[in-house]
């Protein structure tokens, strides 16, 4: 029997929550910068926890325009101080509620950056043993942020991505590419089955890579997350996939 995490970005104003949380076993909740508000992420952190989901949070860049998923033009200082803003927040009403954060996930165009640029993920770092020197952290494999994190003793879970496809080089395809979404919920089980089992994922060249994954996303704002995750919460199980 394998195992995998179902994680989903949640409190970010799409608004459902309540359908996709008790379907999920981890999230991340949006901290208020790329979307979301210190009401809505109250919300979903009482939500999230009476599921008994793992609860991470979800900074990014404070750029709500353009939902976090654009490079930002920002000063190292300002980004710094905006990150801490976001965890200051995430862990402010964890506490107040009794609930411990698992990971931090970073959103959208940051999270691709830390990928592989050394200085940013430092700064990430950083920032995240500013509050935690415990906590985990979600990123894809064979990152920059993955290799800093490995160096800092903060646990690494690998991700990887349900409804995205990947280049050969396991950057996920620009959101502006016509096959960078997978919506098929058929489609997304031969997806991911060979990542979970095989350690390997099917690129957009037909080629395999190697990969491997503790977490998979479903994105929270994808228009069918909903239906996906009720039929991979059916057929994981059939293919020897425990959802933990």
């Amino acid at each position: 029997m394998f195992t995998i995490d179902l994680n989903a970005d949640v409190g970010e104003g799409v608004g459902n929550e309540e359908h996709l949380i008790p379907l999920l076993s981890s999230c991340n909740i949006a901290c208020g910068a790329h979307a979301g508000n210190p009401v809505l992420f109250e919300k979903t952190l009482i939500l999230a926890n009476s599921y008994n989901l793992r609860i991470g949070a979800h900074p990014g860049y404070p750029d709500k325009e353009n939902f976090g998923r654009v490079v930002m033009d920002i000063s190292e200082h300002d980004l710094k101080q905006s990150l801490s803003r976001q965890l200051n927040l995430a862990f402010k009403v964890a506490n107040r509620h009794g609930v411990n954060l698992h990971h931090v996930k970073a959103h959208g165009a940051l999270y691709n950056q830390l990928l592989y640029d050394y200085d940013l993920a430092t700064l990430f770092i950083q920032v995240v043993l500013e509050h935690s020197n415990t906590i985990g952290i979600y990123t894809p494999y064979n990152s920059v942020l993955a290799e800093l994190c490995r160096k800092n003793d903060l646990p690494v879970f690998f991700e990887g991505f349900a409804d995205r496809n990947y280049e050969k080089n396991l950057k996920l395809i620009s959101r502006k590419d016509v096959n960078a979404l997978i919506l098929n919920e058929e489609e997304i089980l031969a997806h991911i089955l060979p990542m979970i089992k095989e350690n390997r994922v099917k690129a957009i060249d037909n080629s395999f890579q190697e990969i491997k994954v503790n977490t998979l996303c479903v994105h929270g704002d994808t228009e069918n997350a909903y239906k996906i995750l009720q039929y991979l919460r059916t057929k994981l199980p059939e293919h020897h996939v425990q959802i933990r």
